[in-house]
């Protein structure tokens, strides 16, 4: 092989490495957020990870993306905002961090019943997984179907003991939030239908 053809042999692996190396840092985060099919074939991992979690607690994939989305809208390390008096920070509202805005209690918990005590709320995986853990708890404690996203995400927000206390109802922009969720459920589920094939063609289709 002539010099040339080595060196340039060389240069095209050297920018395949870096640029291999730098989208490994990036942390995915979907443009089109209206859209799950557009969400789901811009990371297929995310897909994979929604169907593991979809089998293992069965909570339909469009009811725990759209809860995801009201919390976090997809921002890994998102937290709830911070008030200010003059220049100091006062303490956050609530411990809520990351996906899906677990918060500190809820975490633990999950962590000690699934056993998986190295799960973090900044990764979609753990997080998705920790939405179809907690609105499948709410189905075996208070019956709410996993496919009633109006009630499910009422009971997510307000935790079981005060969807149970009824203190949703105290709060009539809560419901409007709820109501919010189950219209992008409803949208998400025939979206994903267009594209599933697709995407399981893909997830299939990997060594």
């Amino acid at each position: 092989m002539k010099k040339s053809a080595v060196k340039f042999t060389i240069r095209i692996f050297g920018i395949f490495f870096v640029t291999s190396v730098f989208s490994g840092c990036t942390t995915y985060r979907p443009t089109n957020t209206q859209n799950l099919c557009s969400i789901f074939l811009g990371e297929t991992d995310w897909y994979e990870a929604a169907v593991d979690s979809n089998k293992r607690w069965g909570t339909p994939i469009h009811v725990m993306m759209a809860i995801m989305h009201q919390e976090s809208h997809f921002v890994h390390d998102a937290k709830p905002p911070r008030n200010w008096f003059l220049f100091v920070p006062l303490p956050r509202r609530s411990s809520a961090y990351g996906y899906a805005q677990a918060q500190n209690p809820a975490w633990q918990d999950y962590r000690k019943s699934t056993g998986r005590y190295g799960a973090d709320r900044d990764d979609f995986d753990d997080a998705i997984d920790f939405v179809g853990w907690y609105t499948n708890g709410t189905q075996r404690q208070l019956k709410v179907s996993k496919w009633d996203t109006y009630n499910q995400y009422l009971a997510y927000h307000e935790g079981r003991g005060g969807f149970k206390r009824k203190t949703y109802k105290k709060k009539s922009w809560l419901l409007g939030v709820a109501r919010k969720v189950e219209g992008r459920a409803a949208s998400y589920g025939p979206q994903l239908k267009q594209c599933k094939k697709t995407l399981d063609n893909k997830i299939d289709g990997w060594f």
